[in-house]
């Protein structure tokens, strides 16, 4: 399985991913589920991939190369707009289940996919793109700005309750470390290290990418405070009168 969640923030983005996978108990395997696109001071796109790994691998080495759409080749490299990236995105997912999907169907292997776009191309707006394993999509908004894939249920309270649209991008890396660890704590099949990107608007090129491991200093603080901030919080809440 998978977390990754992403933030569309008023002054950046945050994206952050595991990197985990497996096919049971005895076969887990490390893979990068974050990949960037970009072209200095012209565009900075980040991608993190969600369900079957080599679907998933598939979609991404497409968008590396290029879809023909009628005489042109089109890559997120040569994407003028955001909107026209997820596009190409789901362009890139359906033309894959057409060669791979009924194979794996014959096989009872349902083709799962399912990815985040987030990013921002010189003069446009920076936005922030879920995309399905139909093709199709939906985008952040001021509203609701964060969006998840993968094992999203136990991260998602944290962004619920703490997260708008106005909290500072750092804050943000606060929040997304939170909704994975309380992932990490509860399903198995998501597992460290992950990696994180941050990005701020209107730079063009990635303010921090770091891989964390169980050993960074930072993340364990933020485990340990996490955990004891529920522990002194439970206890501040004072029990029912009913109860006697």
């Amino acid at each position: 399985m998978t977390y990754c969640v992403a933030l569309c923030l008023k002054d950046g983005l945050v994206m952050l991913a595991d990197t985990r996978t497996n096919a049971g108990v005895d076969n887990i395997a490390t893979f990068s589920k974050m990949h960037l696109y970009a072209i200095p001071d012209e565009r900075f796109m980040a991608l993190m991939t969600s369900g079957n790994l080599a679907v998933s691998q598939a979609v991404v080495n497409l968008l590396h190369e290029g879809i023909d759409t009628g005489g042109r080749v089109e890559n997120l490299y040569t994407a003028n707009s955001m909107f026209r990236a997820a596009q190409l995105v789901g362009e890139a997912v359906r033309r894959v289940y057409v060669n791979d999907g009924p194979t794996l169907e014959a096989q009872s292997v349902k083709f799962e996919v399912s990815l985040l776009l987030g990013g921002q191309i010189k003069g446009r707006s920076m936005r922030l793109f879920q995309i399905y394993a139909a093709g199709n999509f939906i985008e952040a908004t001021p509203d609701t700005p964060f969006l998840q894939i993968g094992e999203t249920k136990y991260g998602k309270p944290i962004l619920d309750r703490a997260l708008a649209y106005d909290t500072d991008p750092r804050d943000g890396v606060k929040l997304v470390l939170v909704s994975m660890d309380s992932t990490l704590r509860s399903n198995l099949t998501v597992g460290m290290p992950i990696d994180l990107l941050v990005y701020h608007r209107d730079e063009l090129r990635p303010a921090v990418t770091r891989r964390i491991g169980d050993d960074d200093p930072y993340f364990r603080m933020i485990r340990d405070s996490w955990s004891q901030a529920l522990r002194d919080a439970y206890r501040a809440i004072p029990r029912a009168e009913w109860l006697g």
